[in-house]
C-alpha cells in the first residue's frame, strides 16, 4: 500500500483497471492525493495495515478538514466497525480504532450517522463493560459537540444501559430524553425501552411502553420482547396470554413461551405446546430443542429425552454448544452417564458450560476420579483457549468429585488452587463441599473452623452437613452446638455467639485455613 501511496505508475496499475478514469489523473507525478483516490484506495484495501496508511496519507493531506469529505469519513468507519448485514471479510472490525478516528475528526466534518455507527460498534463488539462505558462516554461527547440525535441514535444507546448492570436510572433518563425530542414513538425505541426495562426486571415499566404503543405499531418484535420480558419475570399466566393475543407468531414466540413452561415446572405444557407449534408448521431451532430437553429433565423422562435427541438429528441438527451441553445435562440427570459422555465425546466443540456439565455430572454419577481427570485434560484446552477457563462452577464439580471419593487432601489442596491460580473467590457451593468433604473424614473441629470462618454467615447447608457427621461419629458436644445453629441460620450473630463456646470446647488447632 505504500508503493500506492507514493503515486509510482506501475504500481497504482494494480490497483486500477485500464478503465479507471483516475488512471490517467494518477500518472501525473506532482498530482496531489484527493478525496477521490483516498475513497477509491478505502474500498479497495484488504487489510487494516493498508487502511492504516490510506489514513495517514489522509492525514497528511489534511482531507479530514473539510466539511464537504464527510463521505470520506463515512467510508473509513464503515471499514473499521463490525456489521451484521455484509461480509465480515469488508470490515476490520476495530471498534478502538474507529474511536479515536471519530474522536479527532473536527465535528463539523462528522455527521450523526457516524457517531452511531461507532455507538453500536461498542454495543456489538462487546468486550464487557467497558464496550458499554465507552458507547455512553461517546453519546455524552455527541451531545456536548451538539451532533443531532436521530431515530437510531437511543436504540443504540439504550442497549449499552442493558448491557451493565447498574445503569437503569440512566436508561430512564434516556426514555425521558427520547420523549422531549420526539423520538419516543419511534418503534425502535420503543421496543429498546422495553428489553432494557425488563433485563432490568421492571416488568411494570416494560409492560408500560409496550400498553402505550398502538396497536398497529406493534410488530413481532414488540410482541416477542413482551413475551420474552413476562416468561423471565416467571409471569407465565400473563405470557400466555400475551401469546395468546400475538397477531402473528415466529419460532422465537413459540421457543420462549415453551421455555417459559419448561423452567417453571410446567413441563407437559411445554410439550402440548410443542405439538401445537409443529401443527402449525412451524420448524423449532436449537433452541427449541433445549428447552425441551430442560423440560425431559425436569419430568426425569430419559425415553422423551432419548427422542428429541432423534429429532434433532433427523432434522439435521448439529451437536451444537447448547444443544449438547442440555443434552448432557438431561442423560446425566436421567440416569444415563455412559449417553451423557458419548455427546460430550462426539461435540466438535466444547464451551465452559459443557466442561462443567460433564465434570459436575461424573461426580455426581460416583465417577469421582474420572471428573478429576477431565478436569486436568480442561486445564490443558483451557491453555490453548481462552473462553473455557475455569470458573466457580467449575470447582463445584471438582470438589463434589473430591467428596465423592473422600479425598481430603486433594480437596484442600483444589480449594486453595482455585483462589491461587484462577483468583476464584470461595462461594458457598465450595464451603458446602469443603465442610462435608472434612465432617465425613471425621476432622470436624476443622470443618467446624472452616465455617465460622468463612466470610459471609454460612447457610443451612453449610451446618446441616457438619450436623450430619457430628450425629454419626457421636460428638455430643458439637451437636449441641450446630443443632443451634442449624435452628437458625439466617443470623450471624448465632453464629458469633456460639464460636466461642465451641473454641473453648475444642482448643486451638494446628489446621489453619485462608479463606477470603
Amino acid at each position: 500500500m505504500v508503493e500506492y501511496l507514493s503515486y509510482p505508475p506501475d504500481a497504482v496499475t494494480n490497483y486500477y483497471s485500464n478503465n479507471s478514469p483516475f488512471l490517467h489523473l494518477r500518472r501525473q507525478r506532482r498530482r496531489r492525493f484527493d478525496s477521490r483516490e483516498a475513497l477509491f484506495l478505502i474500498r479497495e484495501c484488504n487489510s487494516f495495515k493498508q487502511l492504516k496508511q490510506i489514513h495517514a496519507q489522509v492525514l497528511r493531506n489534511g482531507l479530514l478538514h473539510h466539511s464537504n469529505n464527510q463521505l470520506l469519513l463515512t467510508q473509513m468507519l464503515l471499514r473499521l466497525c463490525p456489521s451484521t448485514t455484509s461480509s465480515p471479510s469488508n470490515h476490520f472490525n476495530n471498534t478502538d480504532y474507529a474511536t479515536s478516528l471519530l474522536l479527532s475528526t473536527p465535528p463539523t466534518t462528522t455527521t450523526t450517522f457516524n457517531w452511531n455507527l461507532v455507538i453500536r460498534s461498542h454495543t456489538v463488539d462487546y468486550s464487557g463493560p467497558v464496550s458499554a462505558h465507552r458507547a455512553l462516554l461517546l453519546y455524552s461527547l455527541m451531545i456536548q459537540r451538539s451532533i443531532p440525535h436521530d431515530h437510531f441514535t437511543f436504540p443504540f444507546v439504550i442497549r449499552a444501559c442493558t448491557l451493565l448492570s447498574s445503569s437503569l436510572p440512566l436508561g430512564k433518563a434516556l426514555h425521558g430524553r427520547s420523549v422531549v425530542t420526539g423520538f419516543y414513538t419511534d418503534i425502535f425505541v420503543q421496543n429498546t425501552l422495553m428489553d432494557m426495562y425488563f433485563k432490568y426486571g421492571d416488568s411494570v415499566s416494560g409492560s408500560m411502553v409496550f400498553d402505550k404503543m398502538s396497536d398497529a405499531k406493534r410488530t413481532v418484535v414488540s410482541w416477542t420482547t413482551m413475551l420474552v420480558g413476562l416468561v423471565s419475570a416467571e409471569a407465565i399466566k400473563n405470557a400466555r396470554a400475551v401469546f395468546d393475543l400475538m397477531p402473528d407468531r415466529n419460532v422465537v414466540s413459540w421457543t420462549a413461551m415453551i421455555g417459559g413452561y419448561a423452567r417453571n415446572g410446567q413441563p407437559q405444557e411445554a410439550f402440548r405446546l410443542f405439538q401445537c407449534m409443529v401443527d402449525d408448521s412451524i420448524r423449532p431451532n436449537e433452541y427449541t430443542l433445549v428447552n425441551l430437553l430442560v423440560a425431559c429433565t425436569e419430568m426425569g423422562s430419559l425415553k422423551l429425552g432419548s427422542s428429541i435427541h432423534d429429532l434433532a438429528l433427523k432434522k439435521g441438527f448439529g451437536l451444537g454448544v447448547f444443544l449438547g451441553t442440555a443434552l448432557i445435562d438431561m442423560y446425566s440427570k436421567c440416569g444415563s452417564l455412559e449417553d451423557a459422555r458419548k455427546v460430550f465425546d462426539e461435540m466438535p466443540w466444547r464451551s465452559l458450560a459443557t466442561w462443567n456439565s460433564m465434570i459436575t455430572s461424573l461426580g455426581v454419577h460416583g465417577k469421582g476420579y474420572e471428573a478429576l481427570s477431565l478436569f486436568s485434560t480442561m486445564e490443558k484446552a483451557a491453555s490453548l483457549d481462552n473462553n473455557i477457563q475455569p470458573d466457580a462452577v467449575t470447582f463445584v464439580g471438582v470438589l463434589r468429585a473430591c467428596l465423592q471419593e473422600g479425598l481430603v487432601a486433594e480437596g484442600c489442596r483444589y480449594f486453595r488452587y482455585m483462589r491461587d491460580c484462577y483468583g476464584i473467590t470461595p462461594i458457598m457451593d465450595h464451603y458446602v463441599c469443603m465442610v462435608a468433604l472434612l465432617a465425613q473424614a471425621g476432622m470436624l473441629n476443622e470443618a467446624y473452623q472452616l465455617a465460622t470462618l468463612m466470610p459471609k454467615k454460612p447457610n443451612g447447608l453449610v451446618w446441616e452437613a457438619l450436623l450430619r457427621a457430628v450425629r454419626a461419629y457421636g460428638n455430643v458436644d458439637l451437636e449441641q452446638v450446630v443443632s443451634k445453629l442449624v435452628e437458625d441460620a439466617e443470623t450471624t450473630r448465632d453464629a458469633t455467639l456460639l464460636y466461642d463456646q465451641s473454641h473453648r470446647l475444642h482448643g486451638d488447632s494446628s489446621f489453619e485455613w485462608e479463606v477470603g
